[in-house]
């Protein structure tokens, strides 16, 4: 079972220096049609105006993944981590027994573009932890790559939770082929271009919801960048 949904069918919030849309319900949007998919529970593209950000606020129980689109983000917590995440890079933070963050967008004139993640972990009240990887740009050509496991082998960070993450660019002839087991679920979000996945097309920002299917054909790119969970049922 493959089923489409467009990008503007997607929750919004225009917050002024933020402007968000939102994959599954979170803060003011709510629809209980959407509440995550397997054990992904956000995806939020997230837009921060120069100078802005989100202030010290915590989590618990929860894994955070973010990747940065275009601009910089300013990650400060309470475990000591003051980083800067740039495009290229998967930011894990494992919030556990409790973390407080903040993240800005320090650059002048710049907005910056990225996609925030929750997973739901599979192990409740572990250490909090950080971990911030990059993936080069070359590997993700013609290619799905690896970014987050449990394992977190090769370019993928490391997660508390059952599901992986791979992201991939594909232009033109590039294809790729991912194979699923049927008894998962599997989420497809396509964050900018054109691509089709096992025949259907799909535009920037759409998503395949992925269900009793055991494999995932991807062809037909045009500037096309993608991520695929592979999530547990």
């Amino acid at each position: 079972m493959l089923t489409l949904r467009k990008s503007q069918d997607r929750g919004y919030a225009d917050h002024g220096w933020l402007k968000s849309f939102h994959s599954f319900s979170f803060a003011g949007y709510r629809d209980a049609e959407f509440m995550g998919w397997g054990n992904l529970r956000v995806i939020n593209e997230d837009r921060i105006e120069a100078g802005k950000g989100f202030g010290e606020h915590s989590h618990q129980n929860m894994e955070i993944v973010s990747y940065v689109l275009s601009g910089e983000l300013a990650h400060r917590d309470s475990l000591g981590n003051v980083k800067g995440i740039p495009p290229g890079d998967v930011q894990r933070m494992s919030a556990g027994t409790g973390v407080q963050h903040s993240e800005f967008n320090h650059a002048v004139g710049q907005q910056t573009h990225f996609l925030q993640i929750w997973l739901l972990p599979n192990q409740q009240n572990v250490q909090p932890s950080y971990e911030q990887k990059t993936v080069p740009t070359q590997h993700k050509q013609g290619a799905l790559v690896l970014i987050a496991s449990e394992q977190g082998q090769g370019d993928a960070v490391k997660i508390h939770a059952d599901a992986k993450l791979y992201a991939g660019l594909f232009e033109q002839t590039q294809t790729a082929s991912l194979t699923l087991d049927p008894t998962r679920k599997a989420y497809v979000h396509l964050i900018k271009g054109e691509l089709k996945v096992n025949d259907i097309s799909l535009s920037s920002g759409d998503a395949l919801f992925v269900a009793d299917e055991t494999v995932l054909t991807l062809t037909d790119g045009l500037n096309a960048e993608v991520l695929i969970f592979d999530l547990a049922a």
